[in-house]
């Protein structure tokens, strides 16, 4: 078996690390082909080495541009390695457009394609996320779905239930693993860094297209940071991602009371998140993160493909007006963090690859 793994972003390489760690384990004939979706692989490898993983064999480095252009040129240049490796089976991970590539490039050669994180609907068609994911998951031959929730939503699709196995999600599996990678680097921690206490502060991300591309959502959202800030009296920390960086400097926002900080690495940003007393964010993972992690969530959006966060307690959907952030936020601040992740055992690695195996020998 020759298993070709693609990727192109960040939370792509973290949630594929427990993969590529048990591939590395039992000495897989397999090899990784980053897109450079996100940021070039030269400035993605010290990603890599953070997380001790094997680099990548084949960077396509394709940068930024509208969503056609860079899924058009992920398509030629994939399907080159492809033709190239002959692989018997193309990994893929979530809902970027290099998942869309990788399994369009896949199928069109008549490569099995497995879609690891399959099942995720937020039925907002709006979102490019959604499209991606529901055309990987419709090109794929083996789907690993990481909840009975989510494979119900794909038998519902049509998709054979031979095709559909239970795995839970790589998420646990990577955040178990690279917190224990935390306790293991020597030095300042974060929390060191910043002057910050543990369960003292609350961290936001906030990157989505739809959020910080419109300029009344960015507003809105900010507005809510401000009021939490100020009426909740928690210290509120925001590493901005570039595109919001942008944003604010385009829509000509100066916000107030919070604490605007770079990017952080994979690492530090764990750290920083596992001692937060609250998260806000519109990002998929980063709710996975807080609820495994234990930590209060409010999500910056209308809807969100991870319901089991909802229903166990641990998230709640605020939207973008100031006054709902402000009011979600008190509730949440107020949980008992008594929730069960629904996430699965932190095995999910494992059974993706032993499914692999027992499929292609």
């Amino acid at each position: 078996m020759k298993v070709s793994i693609v990727l192109g972003t960040r939370p792509e390489i973290i949630k594929l690390s427990p993969v590529i760690r048990e591939c590395e384990r039992l000495g897989l004939d397999y090899f990784i082909l980053h897109s450079g979706q996100h940021y070039s692989y030269e400035m993605d490898r010290v990603f890599f080495e953070q997380l001790a993983l094997p680099g990548a064999k084949y960077n396509l480095d394709v940068g930024s541009g509208s969503h056609a252009e860079q899924t058009g040129r992920m398509l030629i240049g994939i399907e080159k390695v492809l033709l190239k490796e002959e692989p018997d089976v193309v990994l893929v991970e979530g809902d970027t457009n290099t998942v869309l590539a990788g399994a369009l490039a896949a199928v069109k050669l008549g490569i099995q394609v497995g879609h690891v994180e399959a099942g995720l609907r937020s039925y907002d068609r709006r979102m490019p996320e959604e499209i991606n994911r529901v055309l990987a998951d419709h090109s794929s031959a083996i789907l690993f779905a990481p909840t009975k929730k989510s494979k119900q939503i794909l038998l519902g699709e049509g998709i054979g239930e031979e095709n559909v196995f239970v795995t839970g999600n790589t998420i646990v599996d990577a955040v178990l693993q690279n917190l224990e990678i935390t306790k293991e680097v020597q030095g300042q921690t974060i929390l060191d860094r910043l002057e910050l206490e543990s369960g003292a502060y609350a961290v936001v991300t906030v990157h989505r297209q739809e959020n910080v591309d419109d300029e009344a959502r960015f507003h809105s959202i900010i507005d809510g940071l401000e009021k939490v800030r100020r009426e909740l009296g928690v210290e509120v920390i925001y590493p901005v991602h570039p595109r919001a960086r942008k944003s604010l400097k385009t829509f000509g926002v100066e916000p107030k009371g919070l604490r605007l900080i770079e990017p952080l690495d994979y690492l530090a940003f764990l750290q920083l998140e596992s001692n937060a007393r609250l998260v806000l964010t519109d990002s998929g993972g980063v709710q996975e993160e807080a609820c495994i992690l234990g930590v209060p969530c409010v999500t910056l959006r209308d809807n969100t493909e991870r319901p089991e966060t909802l229903e166990v307690g641990a998230n709640v959907l605020a939207g973008t007006e100031p006054q709902n952030i402000l009011q979600k936020a008190k509730l949440m601040l107020n949980n008992n963090k008594k929730w069960v992740n629904p996430f699965g055992d932190g095995q999910a690695g494992k059974r993706i690859i032993e499914i692999l195996r027992h499929e292609f020998g």
